[in-house]
């Protein structure tokens, strides 16, 4: 893949992170009972029911992030063996 598609993508996961964030927020926040979250790319209504499906899906759009980071900049473990 090159570097701008995977840019791009890493961008997208992060606007999603805020638009899951800013529901969670909200909804934690006791004033509301629903709120519409528009990630770009889909809209979606939640209420305080969906809190523990928003806090997975907000777990994996980091752990997608990084994933995407790792393969933009490169990430590599690194053995090595004692010389004796």
């Amino acid at each position: 893949m090159d570097r701008a598609f995977i840019q791009a993508r890493i961008d997208a996961t992060k606007s999603q992170i805020v638009a899951y964030e800013a529901a969670a927020l909200a909804l934690g926040a006791g004033g509301i009972q629903s709120y519409k979250i528009d990630t770009g790319q889909t809209v979606q209504w939640v209420t305080k029911a969906d809190l523990g499906d928003i806090q997975k899906t907000i777990d994996g759009l980091y752990n997608r992030c990084a994933t995407l980071d790792a393969r933009l900049n490169g990430s590599g473990v690194l053995v090595t063996r004692p010389a004796w």
